[in-house]
């Protein structure tokens, strides 16, 4: 049985090699995987959502990048400028003078060096009084210290020079203070004028009587008044 079915076999591939027609085409069939529907194509970058709720712009920072170096800015401040100070109405004036002083019985006399005149001031209560003023008259050289004839009672002065001439040569001023108590002192004063006036509804400047503010040797304050021509101490 055996035998036959090899005979059988043998002649089926005879008669299969003596066929014209070339040798059958083999078709293989590949078969691969289903794609998985969840893949992404990498042509199609996915994208993802942040999840950073997004900040209101005035709570934002600006990020510099690495290589970006900071600029310190420095802010010079201004520097101030003097006050203004009024174009029509006149600024007092401050500075020092040099003066001299001398006391009398009933008042005293400043020499006043800036514009050379004498003032002198009688008493005629509390740390007040009249204020005259003259001029220095007085020539070294041409006019006398003192007049000798004048004999000051006893503990009193002669006063001298500029003071002498105008006190001898004046009987008002001479009546007023009396006899000099002490001799004559130069020194540098403190000195102020406050000038007086308003400015109308023109703008203009309307003069009017200011005020002097002078010391004593002893560092007393007196307010010269040019509305009434009086003197106060104190200033006030």
């Amino acid at each position: 049985m055996r035998l036959r079915l090899i005979t059988l076999f043998s002649l089926i591939l005879l008669a299969i090699t003596a066929c014209d027609g070339p040798p059958p085409t083999m078709v293989v069939l590949v078969v691969t995987a289903t794609p998985d529907a969840s893949a992404v194509s990498p042509e199609a970058p996915t994208a993802v959502e942040s999840t950073t709720s997004p900040q209101p712009q005035d709570a934002q920072q600006a990020v510099l990048p690495a290589s970006a170096t900071p600029q310190l800015t420095v802010t010079t401040p201004p520097t101030p400028a003097p006050t203004a100070t009024p174009d029509v109405f006149p600024t007092p004036t401050v500075g020092q003078i040099q003066v001299a002083e001398q006391l009398f019985q009933r008042g005293r006399m400043f020499w006043v060096q800036p514009t050379q005149q004498i003032w002198v001031l009688q008493v005629t209560g509390e740390g007040r009084g009249t204020w005259t003023i003259y001029p220095d008259t007085f020539e070294d050289g041409v006019d006398p210290d003192l007049d000798p004839a004048l004999v000051a009672p006893e503990g009193m002065i002669q006063p001298e020079r500029g003071f002498g001439k105008l006190w001898r040569n004046n009987p008002d001023v001479m009546d007023a203070l009396g006899w000099a108590t002490t001799p004559e002192f130069g020194y540098v004063s403190d000195y102020e004028y406050h000038p007086g006036g308003s400015v109308n509804a023109q703008g203009e400047y309307v003069p009017a009587p200011g005020y002097h503010i002078l010391y004593s040797l002893y560092r007393e304050q007196f307010r010269f008044n040019e509305a009434d021509g009086s003197w106060q101490l104190g200033g006030g």
